[in-house]
């Protein structure tokens, strides 16, 4: 018998043994780190080395919002149906194509030894978050290990990675090689994306580089955040919940924007599928290769059971088949590099000069994105997207090619060299919009026609026509009428529609009904100064009736190079337009009872719960917001998507964090948040920035250590217990 209790204990021992390390190294970085909390609620972590940096960032997330910090991982880990339901099994098979965890270690144990470092702390972090936090009760994730920080190592608001449809995977996988053709695209702008600017030290009136970081994301898709360390590092800015790099932000040299990129990165290839002796094979040129088959196992739970499904992945040397169209089955490939992603990601927030940062831009890593960059040596710098990779021209990369086709494999990245860049130009601004970049500098814009289609086909927007508007015209910037110029009112996408209307209008004969019926919103419109407020009635009008006109012609085909709104304008009728007012009409006048109700009563600032998916309610207490849709050219963009019927609209994408920046000898910044810093509705600052928000008045940030004291209202060490 003691045989048996002692070879127990020898059997535990190393589990003991590595608890206690693993509690070792928590006191180790909470000695080492100290998280100072602002007026604003802002964590400021102070530590020793990145290592201790990062492991009090990522504590302070969990403070402010461990949910999302789960349900971020949960996601990327293609887990969500475990805590959703089986209907999510196939939004989680497209992430277990790529996120296995036997994968993922292998690459964690191959990483350099500063990165795993990294990795390590910020699993520290989070597990001894929830080691003093009994009371926080994870859905899903009760511990965190260090791999599983390659699961999410980009930052963007949607991966690439969510361009594969589960409708198209259930088909599939689901029932049994089920052809699935995807809905056409839609005649639509993106209603929210984000804003870039940069401006050069020769517009500003102190003679510096000024950056404007606008991300439009999802409200509370990132909180703002200061970390830094001994060893170089001293970045602020928004990170994406559960990451441990600031996404979009700055440091005292030079500060990054990104904008969600339409550079062509993912390739879809139609594959000749036969069975022979037994497995699946897909023709490529003269030779049959073998499809790979890997078995995935996609767990849920349903009604509090827990169930288990199995599927028999497809990969070609493309990529998975992730649909059939016909008798062909497609594949997709798109960037797979996450410990080089992670890698770009954080040393980019430690670059001291343009020099460096270009240099970490060769990693090429950062798939989804363009990046405005501006610095404390008056650099200002676009590059549109990073990772695009060499493709055989004559193909239409924008549908489906064909993979026998030895000629559409693709022939490695294009070197940084080769991809839409400015840098410094003469007109000394840069923006862009999730627009064209071949206005992104207005004259000194790149020329189109100097670069393959699929490295930038995006169109121009009513956003970028209005920052080339603005930005080309001004001078003597300061952060405040840089602050100013991003939320300016002007709704440029109504310069051509109100006039197509007016004249459908006036070819009513005069028997119509409707030269009656439609006089005043038609004169309301024309005598509309096209700026959104709080008291415009015009402004409801015309969203209403842009919805409801977008709404009619969404599957209409549009050339690429027409801008939408000279498309609507021009070539859609007279009776689409005017029975788009008419609806408009009965929509306002059902929900508020007159047409004419200013638009401050119907646009509504609300948060009321901390809950991921937040729901609405008309007779709860909201705050009005002045801005609008970006699809009109509203550079503060302000997006209602409840998922609760309600006759308000309440914001949920759109401004979200926002940066004005300006690099002298001595940084200086001015941020603002939606709503607060944190998800926790007790919390004083869960809502101690809406009132700012919905005015467009930023704070001060605080981000030197004079001020940060000055302001401080917590000082602590994560993981001490105090």
């Amino acid at each position: 018998m003691k045989k048996q209790v002692l070879l127990l204990y020898l059997l535990s021992l190393p589990f003991f043994l590595l608890a206690q390390n693993e509690k070792q190294r928590w006191k180790q970085h909470a000695r080492q780190t100290e998280i100072i909390r602002d007026q604003w609620g802002i964590p400021h972590v102070m530590g020793k080395t990145d290592a201790d940096a990062v492991f009090g960032m990522i504590y302070a997330q969990c403070e402010d919002d461990f949910n999302r910090v789960e349900m971020n991982y949960i996601t990327a880990m293609g887990r969500t149906a475990e805590v959703m339901g089986k209907d999510q099994i196939f939004a989680d098979l497209r992430m277990k194509f790529y996120i296995d965890p036997d994968t993922l270690k292998r690459e964690f144990d191959e990483s350099e030894a500063w990165l795993k470092t990294l990795m390590v702390a910020w699993a520290d972090g989070i597990n001894c978050f929830l080691s003093e936090n009994p009371m926080i009760k994870p859905k899903l994730l009760t511990r965190f290990e260090p791999w599983m920080a390659l699961a999410f190592s980009e930052g963007s608001i949607g991966g690439d990675i969510e361009s594969i449809s589960p409708a198209g995977l259930r088909a599939f996988y689901g029932n049994e090689f089920q052809a699935y053709t995807p809905p056409a695209p839609e005649l639509m702008e993106n209603p929210s994306g984000s804003n870039g600017f940069a401006i050069s030290p020769d517009l500003t009136v102190n003679g510096n580089a000024l950056l404007y970081i606008n991300p439009h994301t999802s409200f509370y898709f990132r909180p703002e955040v200061h970390m830094q360390s001994e060893e170089g590092l001293n970045a602020y800015g928004a990170v994406t919940w559960g990451q441990f790099f600031i996404y979009q932000g700055f440091n005292a040299h030079n500060g990054w924007m990104h904008t969600s990129s339409r550079a062509d990165v993912i390739d879809h290839f139609a594959l000749t599928v036969r069975q022979h002796e037994g497995r699946h094979e897909y023709l490529h040129g003269d030779s049959w290769l073998p499809l790979r088959e890997k078995t995935i196992r996609l767990a849920y739970n349903e009604d509090g059971m827990r169930g288990e499904e199995t599927v028999t992945a497809f990969y070609s040397h493309h990529g998975p088949v992730i649909r059939a169209e016909g008798e062909k089955w497609i594949a997709i490939q798109l960037m797979v590099a996450r410990e080089k992603a992670l890698t770009q990601s954080y040393l980019r927030t430690k670059t001291t000069n343009h020099t460096e940062f270009r240099e970490i831009m060769q990693l090429r890593t950062n798939s989804s994105n363009n990046t405005v960059y501006a610095d404390r040596d008056g650099t200002i710098a676009y590059y549109h997207g990073n990772f695009i990779p060499i493709r055989n021209p004559s193909f239409d990369w924008s549908g489906v090619v064909d993979g026998s086709n030895p000629e559409t494999d693709w022939k490695g990245l294009h070197p940084i060299e080769d991809l839409v860049y400015i840098a410094n130009p003469a007109t000394g601004w840069l923006q862009n919009c999730n627009s064209t970049p071949f206005t992104a500098a207005g004259s000194e814009s790149p020329i189109r026609g100097n670069y393959p289609t699929y490295m930038a086909p995006d169109a121009e927007n009513a956003r970028g026509l209005n920052a080339v508007r603005l930005l080309e015209k001004q001078r003597g910037f300061t952060l405040q009428n840089l602050i100013a110029l991003g939320h300016d009112s002007y709704l440029i996408a109504f310069d051509p529609l109100i006039p197509a209307l007016v004249q459908a209008f006036n070819r009513l004969p005069p028997s119509d009904s409707r030269k009656q019926s439609l006089a005043e919103p038609v004169r309301t419109l024309m005598d509309w100064d096209r700026r959104f407020g709080l008291k415009s009635v015009g402004t409801s009008v015309a969203h209403y009736w842009g919805t409801s006109l977008l709404a009619k012609t969404r599957q209409m085909d549009r050339p690429a190079e027409v801008y939408l709104f000279d498309f609507l304008a021009h070539f859609t009728s007279d009776e689409v337009k005017l029975a788009a007012l008419e609806e408009a009409i009965k929509l306002l006048t059902a929900n508020f009872g007159t047409w004419e109700t200013p638009w401050g009563e119907i646009n509504r600032f609300q948060r009321i719960t901390g809950d991921i998916v937040h729901p609405f309610d008309d007779d709860a207490p909201s705050i009005p917001v002045p801005f609008a849709p970006a699809t009109w050219g509203s550079l503060a963009s302000y997006v209602g998507r409840s998922p609760i019927p309600t006759k308000k609209i309440y914001g949920t994408v759109g401004n979200s964090f926002v940066a004005a920046v300006e690099f002298g000898e001595k940084v200086r910044a001015k941020s603002l948040l939606a709503g607060g810093q944190s998800g926790n509705p007790a919390s004083p600052h869960f809502y101690d920035q809406a009132g700012m928000y919905a005015a467009g008045e930023f704070k001060d940030v605080n981000y030197y250590l004079e001020d940060i004291l000055k302001h401080a209202t917590k000082n602590y060490r994560p993981g001490s217990g105090k």
